[in-house]
């Protein structure tokens, strides 16, 4: 005569209950990935809604005579070459990076036309600047301070005008090309405030942020 095997009813639990377990553990290990692929979704197109991409494409032609003023070496557009137009301008927080460029804003000076926020001239000897059409940001920006930092000093200054991202390479630009979209234009008196030696007056790496 044959055994019989028995096996208690705890047994059978026990063993149900591992299954179970594992179950849930499966299902848990498959919802983590779902939602981290969510998150991680989620975060990239946050990411991408923050960059800022060109607008278009402008074509260059030729300054007429005694066009576009070059007393602080602007670049003057040239016939056939495409330039890259903005509407936007990268993210701006406590810290934002941006190239600081030289301008004038008295009259006479490079900067053209009287600034865009007051339709006045300021002259260079005042800590103003201009900001790329992104930063400007419709205007909402002027006449309000900004702090620059650069050349391991810092200085104050205000904004005034607008360097147009969107547009250039016509007489209302004086046939200069359209602004980057990270540029803090200022006048002598911010370089001078950061101690730039003024040879050094053209171009440079700043951090800025609202005042």
């Amino acid at each position: 005569m044959q055994a019989r095997i028995s096996c208690p009813a705890n047994s059978f639990k026990a063993i149900t209950d591992i299954q179970k377990s594992e179950r849930m553990k499966a299902f848990s290990m498959k919802n983590s990935v779902f939602l981290l692929a969510i998150l991680v979704l989620t975060y990239t197109l946050h990411i991408e809604a923050q960059q800022c991409h060109p607008s278009g494409r402008i074509r260059g032609t030729n300054p007429p005579p005694d066009q576009c003023n070059q007393e602080n070496d602007s670049d003057c557009c040239k016939n056939g070459k495409y330039y890259t137009t903005y509407k936007c301008s990268p993210p701006a927080s406590s810290s934002t990076k941006a190239t600081l460029t030289l301008n004038s804003f008295q009259k006479g000076g490079d900067g053209g036309a009287p600034s865009e926020c007051d339709n006045q001239y300021h002259s260079d000897d005042t800590p103003v600047v201009a900001l790329s059409t992104g930063w400007y940001s419709n205007g909402n920006r002027c006449l309000n301070y900004i702090n620059i930092h650069g050349n391991g000093k810092s200085v104050k200054a205000m904004v005034v005008d607008e360097c147009d991202s969107t547009m250039g390479c016509d007489s209302d630009h004086d046939y200069q090309p359209p602004c980057p979209n990270n540029i803090v234009d200022a006048s002598k008196a911010v370089w001078k405030a950061l101690g730039v030696p003024e040879s050094d007056w053209g171009e440079m790496d700043i951090y800025w942020s609202d005042a």
